[in-house]
C-alpha cells in the first residue's frame, strides 16, 4: 500500500509537469460545462431570460451561428500562433542557452493554462453551434450559451494579450536564469533550515549492512521520515550513501543499516527512494548550479560570443554559493537527540570545482570574465561569515587553478599584472 501511494504521488507530480496536462484538464472542464449548458437550455433557461432579461440572450439563430463560426475560426488561429510561439521559445532556449532548461520552460503552468482556456472555449463554441437548430424558434435557440461564448471569447483575448507579454519575458536569458536561481535558492534555503545540529558524532559505518539500488536513474528524492521512524522504533541507524540528484546505477550501494533488515521492511524503505529519468531543480539544487553554468559556458562559445550573459550568470552563481556555504556537507537527522540517519550530499569542494572548471576552460582568455571570477572568490572568501573554514581552503585552491589558467592563456602583460595584483589577497 505504501509503495502504491508513493508511486502514485510521483506519477501525478510527473504528469503535472507535462505540457499537455493543464490544456487537457481545462478542455475536459469546458466539455463538461457545455453538456451542463445543454441541460440548462433544455430546462428553459434561455426562454426564461428572454421573458425577463432579454438583453442576456441572443435571439436570432443566424446571428448566433455567425458569431460562433467567427469565434471558432479566430480561436484556431490564436491557438496555432500561441503554440508556434511556445515552440520558438523552446528552440531558442535550447540553441542559445542549454537543452537542460527546457523542462522548466515546458512546465510553465501559466502558458499551459492559457492554452487550456483557448481549447475549452473552442470546444464550448463548437458544441454550442451544433446545438443550434436552423429552423427552430426563439425558444429552441441556446441564446444564453451564445452570450457565454462571447464572454469566454473576451477572456481568451485577455489571455492572449497576457500570453504575448509573458512569452516576451520568458524568452529573455535574464528571466530564464532568474527562474533557475529562485528555484535553486528556495531549495537550498529549505535544506539549510531543516538541518539538525551535526555536532553529535555518528558511529563508524564500515561494517554495516549495505543495501543496493533496485533501479537505475536520477535519485530524484528521498523521503526521510520513514527512516527516522524505523530507526526510533527499532533502535537502528542508517547512512544514506547515494547522493540525491546523482545518476544511480542498479545494484550500486544505496544505503547502509546498522542491523540487517527483514525483507518486508527493506521493501518498504526502498520505496521511499524516488528515481526518475528527469532532473528537477525543486528536488535538487545542484541542477540549478549546473544549468546556470551551462548557460555561462554556452554564452562564451564562438557561435554566440556573449560575455555579458556569462557575467550575469557568475553573479547568480556567487549568490548561490553564498547560500551553499551555510549548508553542511553532511546532514544528521536526530530522534530524541540521538543521531539516527546520516545523509551525504555533494560537497562544497566538488560543487565549486565542477562549476568553475568549465567556466575557466572556456573563458580563461577573457580578462573581464577572469576578473569577474576573482570578484566571486573575494566575495565568498572575505565577505561571508562562514563557520566552516574548510570552505575557505577550497576557495583558495580554486583561485590557484584560475591563476594558472589565466597566466597561460592571457598574453597581455598589463592585463596579467592587474589580475595577479588582485590575486595577492589570497593565500597563493
Amino acid at each position: 500500500m505504501k509503495n502504491v501511494i508513493v508511486n502514485g504521488f510521483e506519477y501525478l507530480k510527473k504528469l503535472e509537469s507535462k505540457i499537455a496536462f493543464y490544456p487537457s484538464v481545462y478542455s475536459l472542464t469546458g466539455l463538461l460545462f457545455t453538456f451542463f449548458m445543454y441541460y440548462a437550455e433544455n430546462r428553459g433557461i434561455s426562454s426564461y431570460l428572454v421573458d425577463n432579461v432579454p438583453l442576456l440572450v441572443i435571439n436570432n439563430s443566424e446571428t448566433a451561428f455567425n458569431i460562433l463560426t467567427t469565434f471558432i475560426a479566430g480561436l484556431i488561429s490564436i491557438m496555432v500562433f500561441s503554440f508556434s510561439m511556445v515552440m520558438i521559445l523552446l528552440n531558442q532556449a535550447s540553441s542559445n542557452f542549454s537543452p537542460r532548461v527546457l523542462p522548466g520552460l515546458i512546465s510553465n503552468k501559466r502558458h499551459q493554462k492559457i492554452l487550456g482556456i483557448y481549447n475549452a472555449t473552442l470546444l464550448f463554441c463548437i458544441f454550442t453551434m451544433v446545438g443550434i437548430e436552423p429552423d427552430g424558434g426563439e425558444n429552441q435557440l441556446p441564446g444564453f450559451s451564445v452570450l457565454l461564448a462571447i464572454v469566454f471569447m473576451v477572456i481568451c483575448l485577455g489571455a492572449f494579450i497576457y500570453f504575448i507579454h509573458s512569452i516576451s519575458q520568458e524568452i529573455q536569458v535574464h528571466s530564464i536564469m532568474q527562474r533557475i536561481f529562485d528555484e535553486a535558492k528556495n531549495r537550498l534555503d529549505k535544506l539549510i533550515h531543516s538541518e539538525e545540529d551535526t555536532t553529535q558524532g555518528f558511529p563508524n559505518t564500515d561494517d554495516w549492512t549495505v543495501y543496493k539500488s533496485p533501479a537505475t536513474g536520477f535519485l530524484q528524492d528521498i523521503i526521510l521520515d520513514p527512516f527516522s521512524q524505523h530507526a526510533k522504533q527499532n533502535d537502528n541507524q542508517f547512512e544514506i550513501v547515494a547522493i540525491k540528484g546523482q545518476y544511480i546505477y542498479k545494484d550500486k550501494p544505496l544505503f547502509k543499516c546498522k542491523t540487517k533488515l527483514k525483507d518486508e521492511a527493506l521493501e518498504d524503505l526502498l520505496a521511499y527512494f524516488l528515481f526518475s529519468r528527469d532532473e528537477i531543480i525543486e528536488d535538487n539544487y545542484v541542477l540549478g548550479f549546473k544549468q546556470i553554468t551551462e548557460i555561462a559556458v554556452k554564452a562564451m562559445s564562438p557561435g554566440i560570443n556573449d560575455p555579458g550573459t556569462t557575467i550575469i550568470a557568475i553573479d547568480y552563481l556567487a549568490e548561490l554559493f553564498q547560500s551553499r556555504m551555510y549548508k553542511n556537507d553532511i546532514s544528521i537527522l536526530l530522534e530524541d537527540n540521538k543521531p539516527v540517519v546520516k545523509i551525504s550530499s555533494v560537497t562544497f569542494k566538488e560543487l565549486l570545482y565542477f562549476v568553475m572548471a568549465p567556466i575557466r576552460t572556456y573563458a580563461k582568455h577573457d580578462v573581464i570574465i577572469v576578473n569577474k571570477l576573482i570578484n566571486l572568490f573575494q566575495h565568498l572568501a572575505f565577505n561571508i561569515d562562514c563557520d566552516n573554514k574548510g570552505y575557505l581552503t577550497d576557495i583558495d585552491n580554486e583561485v590557484k587553478r584560475l591563476s594558472i589558467d589565466a597566466n597561460s592563456a592571457i598574453s597581455n602583460q598589463e592585463d596579467l599584472k592587474l589580475i595577479n595584483d588582485r590575486l595577492k589577497s589570497f593565500n597563493l
